[in-house]
């Protein structure tokens, strides 16, 4: 990694308070090496080493200036990126005590939002982040905030707040129809100068993310006594204060159905074909474990016979007598297996389905070769584990099905039909085509990426 910072030399200083990698500095230019490989996901947040970056005395505030980033490695591209340095000043916002409320699905409640200037400096303006969980929702939508749907994103705030001063405003919630009960939902609140939610909008939109549109109601104030004061770039020194909470206890009782979903599909010998197999969310909770990562369930897939899995999704494992195959695993092949389990996504709202897919050689055309689909598996780990209706867990995963293929019997319990039959057709199902499912995708903002394809 090199970091060329010429362009702000007469203003900042580099330097890395880490041992490892090793950088060293020749005139302009910081050379960071490390004999390892780093591979990142693609979520944000992900870093190799911090960078100090330090104002040199004298240096004007509102200067800017430009970092340029160049990464590269043996056997990969290389990586060019460019980053702002801005000098401000510095100021310190602190938010709020945890707040907890108690409410039930469907109810509103209101929660403080407060902040304080911690500060020996009037700070000109703040800027509220939410990560609320799926099931707080807006009440109202203030012209000053913005939302994507009823989801609350950010509130602006266009006055001084004075050092040493609290100020608080009521915000007004609903916990959603679809809310699980009895649980637990936490909010988040991160405060921002102006100049930092500037740049985290110009950070999240390089991304392809947006903070959405703002509302149209009135104006959601803070108390407050503005003063008049020349505005500047400011910057938080004390960024660890800035976080405040919001806990909401669920009261009631609002559970969720998973149900199985099988799968037809058919093909003739040596045919690869894809079956798509999963669970529906039959309400009418939503289940959203977005914030620890936890899988909802664990869905279990028995190889029918005459056929051999060729292609395995990334969140499924080999199983062997009842546990996972870990030697096939680190073997990097993860093909031949009689039994697969795969873990699913952290969220599921109602209605919505979850699949995996599977490639399927098939080796001997068998009629009705049957496959079991089975999820909630028994795991000592994490997840969903109080369906209401056992009774549809299970579904078949059939391969050249000779009956039943057109009335959605796959054995899932009277969940309301499986998935249609899929495949090249080869005269053992006269007239039957190729069906393809509508697929889409519910996206949130810093959601934790699942290798899943989702059926609406």
């Amino acid at each position: 990694m090199t970091i060329d910072f010429s362009d702000v030399a007469d203003l900042v200083t580099l330097s890395t308070d880490d041992t490892y990698p090793e950088c060293t500095t020749a005139g302009t230019t910081m050379t960071c090496t490390a004999d390892e490989t780093y591979v990142w996901g693609g979520d944000a947040g992900s870093s190799l080493f911090d960078l100090l970056i330090k104002p040199k005395s004298g240096a004007a505030l509102g200067s800017s200036g430009k970092l340029a980033f160049r990464a590269e490695g043996d056997g990969y591209a290389a990586a060019t990126h460019e980053s702002t340095v801005r000098l401000a000043e510095g100021v310190d916002l602190a938010a709020g005590p945890e707040v907890e409320v108690t409410a039930k699905p469907g109810e509103a409640f209101t929660a403080p939002l407060t902040v304080r200037n911690a500060g020996r400096t009037v700070v000109n303006g703040a800027v509220a982040i939410f990560y609320n969980d799926w099931a707080i929702r807006s009440e109202k939508k203030f012209s000053n905030c913005r939302y994507v749907q009823d989801r609350l994103r950010s509130c602006h705030f266009d006055m001084p707040l004075n050092p040493g001063e609290n100020y608080t405003a009521s915000m007004p919630y609903r916990l959603g129809e679809d809310t699980y009960a009895p649980g637990f939902d936490v909010g988040e609140v991160n405060w921002m100068t102006v100049a930092e939610f500037d740049d985290y909008v110009t950070y999240l939109g390089s991304l392809g993310i947006s903070l959405g549109d703002f509302g149209t109601g009135s104006t959601l104030a803070l108390t407050a006594v503005p003063i008049a004061k020349a505005r500047m770039a400011q910057v938080d020194t004390d960024p660890d204060n800035n976080w405040s909470h919001l806990a909401v206890r669920v009261t009631g009782k609002n559970g969720a159905d998973l149900a199985a979903l099988g799968a037809r599909v058919a093909g003739g010998a040596g045919e690869t074909i894809t079956a798509a197999v999963g669970f529906r969310n039959l309400g009418p909770a939503t289940i959203d474990a977005t914030r620890s990562g936890s899988s909802i369930t664990r869905i279990d897939v028995e190889i029918p016979a005459g056929t051999t899995a060729v292609g395995v999704p990334d969140d499924c494992a080999p199983m062997k007598d009842g546990e996972i195959d870990w030697e096939k695993v680190e073997s990097e092949d993860r093909t031949g297996a009689a039994n697969y389990r795969c873990h699913a996504g952290s969220f599921i709202a109602v209605d919505e389905t979850e699949t995996v897919e599977f490639s399927l050689l098939i080796n001997e055309v068998i009629a009705d070769a049957t496959g079991l689909v089975r999820i909630n598996a028994e795991c000592a780990c994490e997840g969903f584990a109080d369906d209401t209706n056992p009774a549809n867990d299970t579904a078949q995963l059939i391969v050249n099905p000779t009956k039943g293929s057109e009335d959605g019997d796959d054995g899932e319990g009277g969940a309301g039909g499986g998935l249609p039959v899929t495949g090249a057709t080869t005269g053992i199902i006269a007239g039957a085509g190729v069906l393809l499912l509508a697929a889409g995708m519910i996206g949130f903002v810093l959601a934790r990426r699942r290798r899943m394809r989702f059926v609406a």
